[in-house]
């Protein structure tokens, strides 16, 4: 399973990145050096903005973050393998045709899914890409100059056109959200 990894940064400048304590450690020493308060931190494979509580201690910072991402919210049935359960709306004939699959509803559901992933694993990974890249650079880039048309080439897949708009942003900004689209590009080499 992939590491989850974070990038904060301070205004244009990226301040930490790394696994989750690297990146808490280095952003608390940061803000208690009388760094800007109004960080912002973002979770690079889903490119989603996160807070933390960085009151405390450098230890409590990071006992705090790992006690709230470590307990999954709603275990049931099967707690070692991290089962949870949501709520899924179906039509009736699909639950008529679910009820009728061998081992199960959730045996089913969680075949159907492994199938789908199975079938064209580099597309998930691609689409999951430029998602990331499309949450940060509208955070963090959607008031800049070519914001749009970079976004319409990365979910054209243009990689070419992407990078030479991008290349006017802040060196911090540019590099990360390179960084977390190149997935967005599968075979293409990285030259920035």
């Amino acid at each position: 399973m992939e590491t989850t990894t974070y990038a904060a940064f301070s205004g244009d400048r990226l301040i930490a990145s790394g696994d989750l304590e690297q990146m808490l450690l280095r952003t608390k020493a940061f803000l208690d050096a009388g760094g800007d308060a109004g960080v912002l931190i973002f979770e690079d494979q889903t490119g989603r903005q996160v807070d933390f509580d960085f009151r405390g201690t450098p230890a409590e910072v990071v006992a705090r973050a790992a006690a709230a991402s470590g307990t999954p919210r709603g275990v049931v049935g099967r707690p070692r393998l991290g089962v949870v359960s949501r709520e899924v709306s179906l039509l009736p004939r699909h639950w008529e045709w679910l009820e009728g699959q061998p081992n199960g509803i959730s045996a089913a559901l969680r075949r159907l899914v492994d199938e789908a992933r199975a079938r064209e694993p580099g597309k998930e990974d691609v689409r999951r890409a430029k998602d990331a890249a499309s949450r940060f650079m509208t955070a963090m880039a959607g008031d800049r100059r070519g914001y749009e048309e970079a976004t319409r080439a990365l979910f054209a897949g243009d990689r070419e056109k992407f990078e030479q708009l991008v290349r006017r942003w802040p060196k911090d900004v540019r590099e990360h959200v390179q960084r977390i689209a190149a997935g967005a590009f599968p075979g293409a080499g990285h030259d920035s």
